[in-house]
């Protein structure tokens, strides 16, 4: 061999050797992880009773982590007028109900569960509920009963009504207990509302087509109604249970008289009367309490108050009362919501209140990013001084202040017109405690 080829050699040979010692160290790491881990699981099996499997113990790590980063973040909402938020329920709030005696709030979610509220605990600071389980569905509607003995959902799946009546326990709460059976699947598109009527004699429910059914409380359809507007946004019933109202892409809304016998048994659906005036689609509309005053808000841009208390069977038709501007309106679809009284008007675009004088027709108040998803229903207590919205997990309730404005208004204009000592003395009593509420929310306008 040349000793030319000698260095070659020798450092290929160097190189293999460290090659060698490198693998070896490898594999002696290796063993030593293998004797740590097995004195571990040995340990571990002493300590516990059985082998704790590193393997296993991330797999369950990481659907916690998961769980924990989907779970999506409360709203938080703050307001100088803000009365209470109730938070309760795990999964978003698709409609709310006062109940007619005004001590109760209904409201159901995705959860898969109802809550009755007490309202006199809306303006402390713990909110109790009583929970109500859908079984096997969740509830997207809910309405209480005249007698607030019951309350009907409209499952979510099943597309039917569920009965549910409230049995009182000796401890004051309630059970809640379903009826054995549903009514009778007959939609054949999405609900767009239901209601019970305050008498007791029928329920209305509305589809998103042109198909608004009128029940009997055992589940047989009376009549059904096609309201010929191409599809229907809303239909609701009025608070005096003599009439049936809809709204959508025609610029109208109609109503419709549900008549009964002197011995309540049902005639006939009639029509009544229709508000004519808007440009363009109706989103939504309200009764006042007394179906004395109906309102409107429609894709053109506007809002309507009307004045229903109309001989129609004369071919009277209602007077309008105001006209006010609510651009939002133009853009994406609003809920309205009209006070007791109908001095004022809510209007909700997105996640957004606007609160009007209807009188005046000047908007008051605004609470802007509500919830964090659009509200999905708006309304007043029987009272009038708190409005409830919901649109997320949370209801939220604010003080009325334009309500209470309102009511300053008018006591003030009657005080000049009163004849009497006594009259004038409860007109003040009335404003006196109007200017209070106002002032202790920091709201007296000077």
């Amino acid at each position: 061999m040349e000793l030319s080829q000698m260095p070659e050699l020798m450092g290929l040979s160097l190189l293999l050797g460290l090659l060698a010692l490198v693998a070896t160290a490898a594999v002696a790491r290796g063993w030593l992880r293998a004797e740590e881990e097995t004195s571990g699981r040995s340990a571990g099996q002493k300590a516990n009773g059985c082998p704790p499997d590193k393997s296993l113990k991330s797999k369950k790590q990481k659907p916690q982590q998961r769980i924990r980063k989907e779970k999506p973040q409360q709203h938080n909402f703050t307001h100088r007028l803000l009365a209470a938020a109730l938070k309760s329920h795990s999964g978003n709030i698709t409609c709310m109900d006062f109940s007619s005696n005004g001590k109760y709030l209904a409201t159901c979610a995705d959860d898969r569960t109802v809550r009755i509220w007490s309202t006199k605990d809306f303006l402390q600071r713990e909110h109790r509920s009583m929970r109500a389980n859908v079984d096997l569905d969740h509830a997207i509607l809910v309405r209480f009963s005249p007698d607030c003995r019951a309350f009907i959902v409209w499952l979510a799946n099943g597309d039917t009504l569920r009965v549910f009546k409230m049995i009182k326990r000796d401890d004051g709460g309630y059970t809640f207990m379903a009826t054995p059976e549903d009514f009778p699947k007959k939609h054949k598109a999405p609900i767009v509302n239901i209601g019970i009527a305050d008498t007791g004699k029928f329920i209305m429910t509305a589809s998103s087509d042109t198909t608004i059914l009128i029940w009997n409380l055992k589940g047989q359809v009376l009549s059904t109604i096609n309201t010929n507007h191409m599809n229907n946004t809303y239909a609701a019933i009025s608070p005096c249970s003599r009439f049936v109202a809809s709204c959508g892409f025609t610029p109208d809304v109609k109503v419709w008289e549900v008549c009964f016998g002197k011995k309540g048994d049902f005639q006939e659906v009639v029509r009544a009367f229709e508000l004519k005036g808007h440009s363009a689609a109706v989103h939504f509309f309200a009764f006042s309490n007394d179906s004395r005053r109906m309102a409107s808000v429609s894709k053109d841009g506007t809002w309507k108050l009307w004045d229903t208390d109309v001989e129609y069977k004369k071919q009277q038709d209602p007077y309008l009362l105001r006209t006010g501007h609510f651009e939002e309106a133009s853009t994406m679809p609003c809920r309205l919501a009209l006070s007791p009284d109908a001095q004022v008007l809510a209007l909700a675009s997105g996640s957004s209140i606007h609160l009007y004088n209807t009188r005046r027709g000047e908007k008051e108040e605004s609470f802007e990013q509500v919830h964090g998803e659009c509200i999905s229903d708006l309304s007043f207590d029987i009272t009038g001084r708190l409005l409830a919205s919901c649109g997320d997990r949370a209801v939220r309730l604010f003080h009325n202040t334009p309500g209470y404005r309102a009511v300053v208004e008018e006591m003030q204009a009657l005080l000049k017109r009163a004849s009497n000592e006594s009259t004038r003395q409860r007109l003040q009593q009335q404003l006196t405690q109007a200017q209070e509420a106002l002032k202790n929310l920091g709201a007296l306008k000077k």
